[in-house]
């Protein structure tokens, strides 16, 4: 995905947008305005990760683009800028989820602070802040190491090379989904799922196993686990990343 760019979107390119959009294109970053119509910004989003929606009482964007907004972000991976005044973003915020509102400015806008905002935004792109993170749990580092490489461009991934491991991890940190050898050594997939799922912290977190066996009577045995799913470790590098992609967008 290409990194540091953004467009600005509003009724009108007011000269308070003009001014912000050219301090953000000063600092080295590419910006564009845009008309507030789904047509417009959809056409101009491309691979641009943030957006900043300047509002206006006298002319609030229409119910079809805040619906467009909300729709998109998850799946672009972008986030928004408000610029306005306190009661134009309750009108945003009853359409719009939160998780997806970066922060807000109110007006008068300090220039150098919207930059410097800007601008960290990007830092955290870089440092994969914004990506679903994944555990991957299996006790053959050759494994782990290519679905490391595979996924480390699209998520935020770590490594565990054992189940005592992957549990020591989880006490510290949070992850979005967990991939879990079936059969490792010492503490199996099936008994890392158990203590997993025994926990408040962690009973909630999606699991999907990894499994070198693919007959049937193996298939069914990890099917009645319950996990959100299942890869056979013969998957490829697209078809796993397809996949994971298409779980994300169901479950978001």
């Amino acid at each position: 995905m290409a990194k540091n760019r953004m467009i600005f979107t509003g009724d009108k390119e007011t000269f308070i947008v003009r001014v912000l959009v050219k301090k953000v294109q000063d600092a080295g970053y590419d910006c564009e305005f845009v008309p507030c119509k789904v047509d417009a910004i959809n056409k101009a989003w491309g691979e641009n990760q943030l957006i900043a929606l300047y509002l206006d009482k006298d002319a609030y964007p229409a119910d079809d683009v805040l619906h467009f907004l909300a729709d998109n972000m998850d799946d672009r991976g972008a986030h928004l800028i408000l610029v306005g005044e306190p009661d134009d973003f309750s009108y945003v915020a009853g359409r719009i989820p939160e998780e997806h509102i970066y922060t807000v400015f109110t007006r008068p806008v300090d220039n150098q602070e919207f930059v410097d905002t800007v601008g960290d935004y990007f830092k955290r792109v870089d440092m994969g802040d914004f990506k679903k993170r994944i555990l991957i749990v299996d006790d053959d580092p050759g494994y782990l190491s290519l679905v490391r490489q595979w996924l480390k461009d699209d998520f935020k991934v770590a490594m565990a090379n054992s189940g005592m491991q992957a549990i020591k991890y989880l006490s510290k940190n949070k992850v979005d989904l967990i991939l879990l050898d079936h059969e490792m050594p010492v503490t199996s997939g099936p008994q890392v799922l158990e203590m997993l799922r025994s926990e408040d912290e962690t009973k909630h977190i999606p699991v999907m196993f990894l499994t070198g066996k693919g007959d049937k009577e193996s298939v069914m045995a990890v099917v009645a686990l319950r996990p959100e799913g299942y890869f056979l470790k013969t998957i490829q590098r697209e078809e796993l990343l397809e996949k994971l992609q298409a779980f994300f967008v169901l479950h978001k």
